[in-house]
């Protein structure tokens, strides 16, 4: 029984180091096709933080064929993509308390729905059904709708940045669609 018990344990050591390792792997590999990317806005007092994964276009159609129209996507790849203020903003004239979300997007080819969500998901993904995201929308805090704006300039690699040129903006850029979301400080 001594025996049993000793070699059951040896296995399950051997079985968890190699499931570990194994999961590191995938990850340092997703990692490698969508880097990761932490983009911030400090001005005076305010301090917004995004944290997201860029995938990127390698010849892909991406808005309406890889990133489908009317469906919830994670607005980036592997985690789920956090926006992070010190502040209330009016985010497209509505109120954002300070905090930090997921922020999740719904493309669509004449409006983008913009959600701010107030729960932390690990994964941008359902891990038992990758077609699903893991939003809940019972958590959501904030949406709103903006229009996107087509570009001849084609982006290759998902980009998010803060524009602050006569108002600021969080701009969402992929393929050849820029979408920006007015930020003010409240």
């Amino acid at each position: 029984m001594k025996k049993f018990i000793k070699w059951f344990l040896i296995v399950v050591i051997i079985l968890s180091i190699g499931l570990f390792g194994t999961y590191r792997y995938i990850i340092s590999q997703t990692k490698k096709a969508s880097p990761e990317q932490t983009i911030t806005y400090n001005q005076a007092d305010v301090n917004l933080t995004v944290f997201y994964n860029r995938p990127s276009k390698r010849g892909r159609d991406i808005f309406g064929k890889l990133v489908p129209y009317g469906k919830i996507w994670r607005t980036g790849a592997n985690e789920a993509t956090t926006f992070k203020t010190n502040k209330d903003l009016l985010i497209n004239g509505k109120k954002l308390p300070a905090g930090k979300y997921s922020l999740y997007t719904i493309p669509g080819k004449d409006s983008w729905e913009i959600i701010f969500n107030g729960k932390s998901y690990f994964w941008g993904i359902n891990m038992r059904d990758p077609s699903k995201t893991s939003l809940e929308r019972e958590f959501d805090v904030l949406v709103t709708d903006v229009n996107p704006i087509s570009t001849n300039a084609i982006t290759e690699m998902f980009t998010i940045t803060f524009q602050n040129t006569s108002e600021l903006s969080l701009v969402l850029s992929w393929d050849q669609t820029k979408v920006m979301i007015p930020i003010q400080i409240n």
